[in-house]
């Protein structure tokens, strides 16, 4: 096969691109764990401001920053809020026991999506025989109701529940920018209702690592700690952080034009006949379910047979994702395959 491999496996798949590949060669570094990396510095205060927080933590993973923010908000004995298909309970293998010692609260959301009425009812009383709870944590997108989005109004009912009640809240942003620039909401706000917030930049705007976690200054001093015991402390960063910079400056409206070729191929999906469902498409995911008759493996050798890969999310489940590696040309070849399948 001469065609390239088109790949909606993930977003972070995707490799820099030669203008980011420079920003990183030319990145001014230095010792990060002495914190006299400049170019870090630069990255977790760019990071900070635009949500409207005082600082940030660079790491490698948004699983670490997560975790990271998790052990920090907790102690043992107490309990995180979170909806039941989070990321943080199902993809981070177990982190949250591992790490904090804490119990979870799982609870059904609409396509990840959880009121303020669910979060409320949630929260423990005072009773001996109850864990205590100390984190609600949010995700926005949500991977697994399909890149589905909150609307501002819930987050903020959700926010006033945790102020009410002095508990934490805390985002995993993985895709927020995803959020951002699908509901045109401004990244300030998140700020002001998220204590911290886990931001990802190897997702939709490919880097090739990195994820930073915003909070308070005395938040994230206290992070910095549970990073080093983690093993994240890096030295030389500032040239992972540089295409940080980079994709911040350059990525972050382009995820408009992964919107729209998603839009485009569940348009596709939901014309064929193998095809049950397909979940409405917000931003740069497409899940669907497959009808009974055609096995999700076999749909998906069948995919790879003509160089496109998806993976399996579940039974019958398929997942596809743009991002910057997938062009017009590209989601025609696809659209052609599946009305030939």
């Amino acid at each position: 096969m001469t065609e390239s491999v088109i790949d909606l496996r993930s977003d972070t798949v995707t490799r820099p691109t030669p203008a980011m590949l420079e920003a990183m060669f030319q990145a001014r570094v230095g010792d990060d764990v002495y914190e006299e990396d400049p170019t870090v510095r630069a990255l977790e205060q760019e990071a900070a401001a635009r949500f409207g927080l005082e600082a940030g933590l660079f790491c490698p993973s948004g699983t670490m920053t997560n975790q990271i923010a998790i052990k920090a908000h907790t102690e043992p004995l107490s309990e995180v809020v979170c909806e039941q298909n989070s990321h943080i309970y199902l993809w981070e293998v177990g982190g949250i026991a591992f790490h904090s010692g804490a119990s979870v609260a799982l609870l059904p959301g609409n396509r990840g999506r959880l009121t303020a009425a669910q979060v409320e009812a949630a929260i423990r009383p005072v009773n001996v025989h109850y864990p205590t709870t100390s984190l609600i944590s949010l995700e926005n997108t949500h991977n697994r109701g399909g890149g589905s989005c909150y609307a501002l109004p819930e987050l903020e009912a959700i926010a006033e529940v945790a102020r009410r009640h002095r508990i934490p809240l805390h985002l995993d942003g993985a895709r927020i920018f995803n959020a951002l620039v699908a509901t045109g909401q401004p990244a300030q706000e998140y700020g002001r209702l998220f204590d911290t917030i886990s931001v990802c930049l190897s997702k939709g705007l490919g880097t090739p690592v990195g994820s930073v976690l915003l909070g308070s200054k005395a938040f994230i001093q206290k992070t910095k700690r549970i990073r080093k015991v983690m093993g994240g402390g890096m030295r030389q960063a500032g040239y992972l952080a540089a295409a940080g910079l980079y994709a911040l400056e350059h990525n972050v409206e382009r995820l408009s034009d992964d919107h729209r070729r998603a839009r485009q191929l569940g348009t596709a999906l939901a014309a064929q006949s193998y095809v049950a469902e397909v979940l409405p498409v917000e931003t740069n995911l497409v899940i669907f379910r497959l009808q009974d008759n055609t096995p999700a493996e076999q749909f998906l050798a069948q995919l790879e047979q003509q160089g496109i890969r998806a993976t399996s999310f579940g039974p019958q489940m398929i997942r596809f994702v743009t991002h910057l590696d997938i062009d017009d040309a590209m989601i025609g070849r696809v659209e052609a395959v599946l009305a030939a399948l």
